[in-house]
């Protein structure tokens, strides 16, 4: 099988059994998603072909030895054999219910369980996004704005990076709006508070439509890379030491919001988290060292120690 026919829908030989399941699986999802699951099915197919087995051919044994493949063969972490693993048992499930296969070969596949240590998704404490966001605001007009998306309005990066000026110009019920289009493709309309109305209208300046965040050095429209070096120039010059990405500014805008006594089922709707475990999971990280057990013990401990 010619492995370009992975690298896009266009390029995919619906004569081919194999790449007309791919094509319809992938023709599901959209973007980075898209992407991300053509990387998956691509390592999967250079597999098969190693081996000599078709990809429709594949029992649970031949699974099983490809995320070995991945482990041992490519060096894979967990999280990343997770991650092509979930992708794979995806695609064999519609394999199976689109009939292309009479049983789903990845039904049983064991998956490397990922733990998730809750206390690194905090983000910033709210002493520190307050310093980055007066930092960023007496920097320049971009990282104002910048800061502001990501951590006052807890946008993924992508979602910043692609904010027209046009798209935050509408007024509902009173109130300034953004629209966008965000993970999944899911549309949202979120209301501006003043502050961060005003550092997007300085990033705007006299612009009534394109790009909002654009580039210092070369006036082009922001992208994840820029937007990451600039979150670590300016984090350093807000004295923070912790490495902080464009996600942990998100990671502290819900954080602030609940510290800030938002209830979590506003704040999964303010962070468009599709699972409430997910908010919850925050929630549980922010306490988890003021609540711990060891303190309770250690004072009922004090008086017989």
């Amino acid at each position: 099988m010619n492995q370009n026919t992975l690298i896009g829908l266009p390029n995919i030989r619906l004569t081919s059994t194999c790449d007309l399941v791919a094509a319809g699986f992938l023709a599901r999802y959209s973007g980075k998603t898209r992407e991300s699951y053509q990387v998956s099915l691509r390592i999967l197919w250079q597999w098969c072909n190693s081996v000599g087995l078709e990809v429709l051919d594949a029992k649970r044994p031949h699974l099983e030895l490809f995320l070995r493949y991945l482990e041992e063969g490519r060096g894979n972490q967990p999280v990343t054999v997770a991650h092509h693993a979930s992708i794979v048992k995806c695609f064999y499930r519609f394999a199976e219910i689109d009939g292309y296969m009479e049983k789903d070969p990845a039904a049983h596949l064991r998956v490397p369980r990922v733990y998730i240590d809750e206390s690194k998704t905090l983000g910033l404490e709210r002493a520190e996004l307050g310093a980055l966001i007066q930092t960023a605001r007496a920097s320049h007009p971009t990282d104002g704005a910048l800061v502001a998306l990501l951590g006052m309005m807890g946008l993924r990066v992508s979602e910043a990076c692609a904010v027209q000026v046009e798209d935050y110009q509408l007024i509902e019920r009173g109130h300034r709006v953004l629209k966008m289009v965000g993970k999944g493709g899911k549309p949202a309309t979120m209301p501006i508070p003043v502050q961060v109305l005003r550092m997007l209208d300085a990033a705007a300046g006299d612009r009534a439509s394109g790009p909002l965040l654009l580039r210092q050095s070369n006036g082009q429209a922001m992208n994840r890379k820029a937007a990451a070096l600039a979150i670590t120039r300016l984090c350093k010059k807000a004295g923070i030491t912790q490495k902080i990405t464009p996600h942990g500014l998100r990671h502290s805008y819900v954080t602030a919001c609940l510290d800030a006594g938002v209830p979590l089922r506003d704040v999964q709707i303010a962070a468009r988290h599709s699972d409430p475990r997910i908010t919850a999971r925050y929630d549980r990280a922010r306490h988890n060292h003021d609540r711990h057990a060891n303190h309770t013990l250690a004072a009922f401990l004090a008086g017989a120690a």
